[in-house]
């Protein structure tokens, strides 16, 4: 059985094709709208893989899902940029900073939640993925050192965000695409806000602890989940 999504591609219903044949279902729409033009070339080089495609064909058999959580994940920027805020008062670059983003994912929040109610999707309460947690599960904790910590692990959240919109794109109806291409656009770049902020919190070199951090995001996003989220892994 298939089924539309809003006014363009065909979406696959879960569980309508065998396993053998459900790794061959991507089918791009009909649309020419693309995102990857607009990606970093350091995006590409700070994040240490690529969105598996099993993780895609997830996201494509949920379409309410992926734009709930999606709406989740632009309200929980905002809170962490807001938390930034009223806690780290002394420094004026991430002050500024932190009010700009929040800004910006409220206003996308405004916008996915606005696209939701357009196609009918009810805004309901999703269980958070592991991915968050995954990562700060291994925050230090005392500053700079904890700081440097949610920083990175900041700039690897809005990464993955970016690469997975970008992914999505040739996949979506045409008015979804379009819609995720601006989110590339205007937030392909704040992960490298993050990483700046990071690196003036010490004198010393956070390469070692970025690297260490983006490996424990690669694990999470290439081994089995059990739950479809916008940041989860591939389906168990």
């Amino acid at each position: 059985m298939r089924y539309k999504l809003g006014n363009g591609v065909m979406l696959i219903q879960p569980g309508t094709l065998p396993p053998s044949k459900q790794k061959n279902a991507l089918q791009t729409a009909d649309h020419a709208v693309k995102a990857d033009d607009l990606l970093p070339e350091s995006l590409h080089q700070f994040l240490a893989c690529a969105t598996p495609e099993a993780w895609l064909q997830w996201a494509l058999e949920n379409p309410e899902t992926l734009l709930v959580d999606h709406a989740q994940c632009e309200k929980k920027a905002a809170s962490t940029a807001m938390s930034l805020l009223y806690r780290y008062v002394d420094q004026p670059l991430l002050l500024s900073k932190m009010s700009q983003l929040a800004r910006e994912e409220l206003l996308h929040f405004e916008q996915v939640v606005a696209l939701m109610e357009a196609r009918g999707v009810t805004y309901q309460h999703l269980t958070a993925s592991r991915y968050a947690e995954g990562l700060r599960r291994h925050l230090r904790s005392n500053d700079p050192e904890r700081l440097i910590d949610v920083l990175i692990i900041g700039a690897l959240i809005e990464a993955r965000s970016c690469e997975r919109f970008a992914c999505l794109i040739p996949y979506l109806d045409e008015e979804l695409a379009k819609f995720y291409r601006t989110l590339v656009k205007s937030e392909g770049r704040h992960f490298e806000d993050y990483l700046l902020l990071a690196r003036q919190q010490t004198s010393g070199s956070i390469d070692e602890r970025i690297a260490f951090f983006v490996a424990r995001e690669a694990e999470l996003i290439t081994t089995p989940d059990t739950a479809f989220r916008f940041h989860s892994g591939v389906p168990a």
